[in-house]
Formats: structure tokens, C-alpha cells, sequence
């Protein structure tokens, strides 16, 4: 049901003030009423026709939610109650209900939906919108703000959202949520029943230090189920799907729960929130307590769904596959029961705790005795006694892949994610080491199978796989899961990959569609990559001596 049809006799609400609210503090991301209405648009069309079922947004910002829901049950509800006015009356005082997040909320969203932030409507002097305001028995009508704290356990984070003490303390972190802190619904609603919980919870809070952020909307999402309502219909960054600090049980509980409906996927960035910078996209999704089967995963991008099909999302090993036609690739490879590269990668920091990606080495001249270093700027040089561990491995050749590509994936024009997926692959000689901002993908028993597994990594196939597994710049060894282990005795190219794992034509085109090419930095005569000497250059894929020589195998 359209919102669009709601009766011209209703005071008209100014969509632009909902569009354009600015984003107010990090983790409050309001929600603009043409994405609150796309989300909607999935749940059942008998809901609107429900005068007995009362709905809940339990992060309200704007109120767009509540209001959107508003218009779209003065529509449902005619036929129960013909009478404009008792019909409103009933729907805003016995059907909506929002959990304000700030005070601030709490007024712009009463504003929203009851058209006066002061919900008794004592302070109504408009006589164009006096007899369309119902009167509450309080100000805040029941759009509420319940001030709430944190509980500091002994580790000295909130027992609930895990919110640091320090700031707490520093009103740098401000924000004690009812709904998820458990003081909403509040004491007197205790024996109330919600039908319909929806919303755009926040997504954040501060973790140790002002730089790190760790996710909060799990928590909204596993409370809104275990309160066991008819529906749920909630939007979140997408990163869940396959990482995402501190999500590996929200995502097992979801890809598991068959009762998940709908999945509508967007990854595209600012294209949901285009003030709000994303990485990964952004989801929302519709949890039916009937529902028991597949889940229906769509794509959508620009506002228009380009992709959709049915699907077990069990079969993802793990991991919600986004891409519907990646889905039937995997399973295919997954097929052919070989083991994962991710067995070959070392452990992030391979070498020493403490050579993070800022750090540069004991010294920046070579002598006697000091080992390269491979850093993000350049080469460093350490002592082996600075090892902590690994250090019989200085005496192996490597793989290195740098620990982050570029996060803002792009889309062509049919939804497809187009990107490298990986850095460049990097294949040293013995001799040498890397600070953090490299993983050390394997290491190959010779300089041939060196040259080989850096090429592989290069493939499109590969990065496709690993694109099915990664929705930020960061990659980890548990991305490559897809990845099959081949012997690196050959060189394999991507037809031959296809041909193996029987690939068709159609997935081939999305792959090939999908993966920009990459580059390969072969720098087999030295322990360092040329690259990062002065004046040093990069072997490409396509050209180079050492490429060619590859090539003529």
C-alpha cells in the first residue's frame, strides 16, 4: 500500500525536513522517509488492515517510521473505522509506540507523527491543525525518552552495550539505550505486546579509543525477536554478513534462523544515507515469526531491485553470500572438496606484536646482520634478536598481500559490484620481513611456486571468491575460506580455472564483469620488492622479464 495515498484532508507533513535533517552525533543516522517506505513496501499487506496491532520503533530519531505507518493504516483501516477522526485517535494512541533515543528525538519525532512535540497539545495555538491533534494524558504521548545509564562491570565497560568507562565518564559516549539497556518498554507496559517492531537502530559506539568504533545494532536486533513480535523489519550496515567486530554469533544466529523472510541488500555507498559514509552498505531485512524456509535475497541499487532470488542461507558456509549469482560459483568450487589457501596464510603480525603499520624498523640503513623490513612506506631494517617469533621463516620465500584495499566498492549500471577486491600481491625471495601492513599469504618451497601463488592471488576467479567473504578494505585469512588450494607446481590462469571447476558462460561473464584486473609486484631477485626502492618499479601482470618468462610455460 502506497503512503502516497493517504487522504488530503490530513494536515500535510513537509517530506523535506525529514529528507534533509542533517546527521546529528556518530552513531544517529536518520532515516529518510523514501528508504522508510521502501522498507514497508516488504512487509505483508494485511498489516495495514490490523486495527489490533500495535507497532514499535525502538531507536525512534525522526519519528519517520511512526509516521509513515501512520498513512498507510488511515488507509487499511477505513473500512474498520469510516470516521476519519476516531480512526486517528485509535491508530496514534493505541497502535504507536516509539523508544526515543535522545530528548531531542523524542521532540522531533512527536513533532512528526502527532504534529506538536508536546503530545497533551496544550501549546496547539494553530487552528488549521487544532482539531486534527489527539490529546495524551502526558507531553510525551507515547513517543517517550527513558533516561537511562550505563552499568560498569569490573572490566570496566557497560555490562550491556560494552560502552568504556573512560567515556562514560567523559560524556564522550552519552548514550544508554533504553530499548536495548532494558528499561523500555518501561514497567507499565510490561504486559503489552508488540505486533510490528521497526527501525534504524544505531550502529555504533565508541570502543577504546576515539579512532575504533564497535557495532550496537545487534544488540537492538536480538532483543526486537526475543520480545517475539509477528515482525520485525529492521536496517543495518551490511558488514554482518561476513565480518564485523564482535558479530560472528549475531551472524550465526540470523543466516540459521529460517524465520528470516527477506533480505534487501544495498551496497552501494550513500546510496540509503547519502550523508551517512557507509562502508559495505547498508540492509534491511524482515523477520516473520511464521515464516519457516528459505530467505528471499534482493539487490537493491538507485532504489531499484536489479537482483533477487530464494535461497538457503546455510549454504553460505558461514556467511551471508550478497550476491545472488556468486552463490551458485561458490557452490560449485566448494564441490570440488579441496582444502583453503587460508591454511597457508601466517598468523596478522606474523613476526612481532608490536610492528604495526606505523612502525618502521631499528633502522633505516642496512648493515651487517639487519634484516629487511617491508613496510607501507618503504624498507625498514630489524635485528633478529627483535624477533618474537617466526624468525626460521626470514629464510622462506613469500607471498605478501597488503592488509587493505580500497572500501568504497563501486557498482555498474545493473547493480554488479565492480572492484580489485585485493592489493597487489607481492612475491620476495628469501631474506626479508613485513610489519603488519602486509599478510604473509604463504610461503611457496621455491621461486617457482612463488611467482605461481602470486599470480593465482591475482586471478580474477580468486578475488572473486574473496569478494564473497569481505565487505570492507580489510582483508583476514578467513576471507580466502572459498579459495581453493591448488598446487602452485603451474601456472594457472583464469581460463583454466574456469574449466576446472566447470564454470558456465554466464558466470564467467559475471566474473570477468565483476573483477577489475591486478597487477602483480614480482621482485624474485631481491628480498625486497622493487617498488619500495628508490626509483624502484612494479612488475606488471601483463609485461616485465619475469612475466614474460611466466608466460611462456
Amino acid at each position: 500500500m502506497s503512503s502516497e495515498e493517504a487522504p488530503s484532508a490530513e494536515p500535510r507533513h513537509v517530506p523535506d525536513v525529514l529528507e534533509t535533517l542533517a546527521q546529528l552525533p556518530n552513531d544517529e543516522v536518520f532515516t529518510p522517509p523514501k528508504l522508510a517506505n521502501a522498507m514497508l513496501d516488504i512487509l505483508p499487506d494485511q498489516v495495514w488492515h490490523e486495527p489490533k496491532f500495535k507497532w514499535l520503533d525502538p531507536a525512534t530519531k525522526s519519528g519517520v517510521f511512526l509516521r509513515e505507518a501512520y498513512k498507510r493504516l488511515m488507509i487499511g483501516l477505513a473500512a474498520w473505522q469510516p470516521d476519519p477522526g476516531q480512526r486517528r485517535r485509535h491508530i496514534l494512541r493505541n497502535m504507536l509506540y516509539g523508544s526515543a533515543i535522545t530528548t531531542l528525538s523524542a521532540d522531533i519525532a512527536r513533532r512528526s507523527v502527532y504534529q506538536t512535540k508536546d503530545a497533551t497539545g496544550a501549546s496547539v495555538v494553530d487552528s488549521a491543525i487544532t482539531d486534527w491533534v489527539v490529546e495524551f494524558g502526558t507531553e510525551a504521548g507515547n513517543i517517550e525518552y527513558s533516561a537511562t545509564e550505563h552499568t560498569i562491570g569490573n572490566d570496566g565497560r557497560c555490562e550491556i552495550c560494552r560502552a568504556p568507562e573512560a567515556l562514560v565518564r567523559d560524556k564522550r559516549e552519552t548514550y544508554a539505550y533504553a530499548f536495548n539497556h532494558g528499561t523500555y518498554p518501561t514497567q507499565e507496559m510490561e504486559d503489552m505486546k508488540f505486533d510490528v517492531i521497526v527501525g534504524n537502530p544505531p550502529y555504533q559506539i565508541s570502543a577504546e579509543g576515539t579512532n575504533r568504533t564497535m557495532p550496537i545494532y545487534q544488540q537492538f536486533v536480538e532483543r526486537a525477536i526475543d520480545m517475539d513480535p509477528k515482525y520485525v523489519l529492521m536496517i543495518t550496515p551490511s558488514r554482518w554478513f561476513t565480518g564485523g567486530l564482535g558479530l560472528d554469533e549475531f551472524r550465526d544466529r540470523m543466516i540459521n534462523d529460517r524465520r528470516l523472510a527477506k533480505v534487501v541488500d544495498n551496497p552501494k555507498i550513500f546510496d540509503c544515507f547519502p550523508q551517512a559514509k557507509i562502508r559495505g552498505g547498508v540492509s534491511y531485512f524482515l523477520w516473520d515469526r511464521d515464516h519457516d524456509g528459505d530467505c528471499e535475497v534482493s539487490t537493491r541499487i538507485d532504489g531499484t531491485v536489479v537482483s533477487s532470488a530464494v535461497r538457503d542461507l546455510r549454504r553460505g558456509h558461514g556467511v551471508l553470500v550478497r550476491d545472488n549469482k556468486a552463490s551458485s560459483i561458490v557452490e560449485k568450487v566448494l564441490a570440488k572438496e579441496h582444502e583453503s589457501i587460508e591454511d597457508w596464510f601466517l598468523p596478522r603480525l606474523a613476526f612481532n606484536q608490536n610492528w604495526r603499520t606505523n612502525y618502521r624498523g631499528e633502522s633505516t640503513e642496512p648493515a651487517d646482520g639487519r634484516i629487511p623490513l617491508i613496510h607501507n612506506s618503504g624498507i625498514g631494517y630489524v635485528r633478529m634478536q627483535d624477533f618474537e617469533r617466526n624468525e626460521v621463516l626470514v629464510g622462506e620465500w613469500k607471498v605478501l598481500l597488503p592488509m587493505a584495499s580500497s572500501g568504497d566498492t563501486a557498482q555498474d549500471e545493473s547493480g554488479r559490484i565492480v572492484d580489485v577486491v585485493l592489493g597487489e600481491p607481492i612475491a620476495v625471495q628469501p631474506g626479508s620481513v613485513c610489519t603488519e601492513s602486509y599478510f604473509v599469504a604463504g610461503t611457496p618451497e621455491n621461486r617457482e611456486a612463488c611467482q605461481h601463488y602470486a599470480h593465482y592471488l591475482a586471478t580474477k576467479f580468486v578475488r572473486f571468491l574473496v569478494l564473497q567473504r569481505k565487505s570492507t578494505q580489510h582483508i583476514t585469512s578467513d576471507r580466502f575460506r572459498f579459495v581453493p588450494a591448488l598446487t602452485m607446481s603451474r601456472r594457472w590462469t583464469d581460463s583454466d580455472l574456469y574449466d576446472r571447476f566447470g564454470l558456465d558462460g554466464e558466470e564467467i561473464a559475471h566474473i570477468e564483469a565483476s573483477i577489475k584486473p591486478r597487477s602483480v609486484n614480482l621482485s624474485l631477485d631481491s628480498p625486497v620488492p622493487a617498488s619500495h626502492l628508490p626509483g624502484g618499479r612494479k612488475h606488471k601482470a601483463t609485461g616485465g622479464a619475469a612475466d614474460q618468462e611466466a608466460g611462456d610455460e
